[in-house]
């Protein structure tokens, strides 16, 4: 028998735990301790799994607008490699070229052409996407 949905019950959890939208890092991380309790509760009412969708919306949208991962460019993304593998632009030399094309590509003065790409995609060993 599917339980129904109590709309008292349901306004008495809003009263009690109060959700808003989320603004602080102190806000995000009640938030946060709430749903993960509301989420250990095996025997959740559908009051309570409302509730618990609510707040991860809440989490979702604060988190998506404080700690949202700025889009890589294949020129970004190359130089996170080069910086993460610890190298130097002449390590590049016999991948992508001559020293002045690693200068320009290194320095965003010109694009990864695709078999560039594909050089730098065997080079670091990741997918040749990364730098398409």
């Amino acid at each position: 028998m599917p339980l129904t949905f109590n709309s008292n019950n349901y306004t008495n959890l809003l009263v009690k735990y109060q959700p808003k939208v989320i603004k602080t890092e102190v806000e995000n991380e009640r938030a946060i301790a709430l749903a993960e309790e509301l989420e250990h509760n095996l025997h959740r009412t559908p009051e309570e799994e409302a509730l618990l969708e609510l707040l991860v919306i809440l989490v979702e949208k604060f988190e998506e607008e404080h700690y949202s991962i700025p889009q890589q460019t294949p020129h970004s993304m190359l130089l996170h490699l080069i910086e993460d593998s610890d190298l130097k632009q002449e390590d590049l030399v016999g991948v992508l070229g001559s020293r002045g094309v690693v200068s320009e590509v290194v320095n965003g003065k010109r694009g990864i052409s695709k078999s560039q790409a594909k050089a730098l995609a065997a080079f670091f060993n990741v997918e040749v996407g990364l730098f398409i």
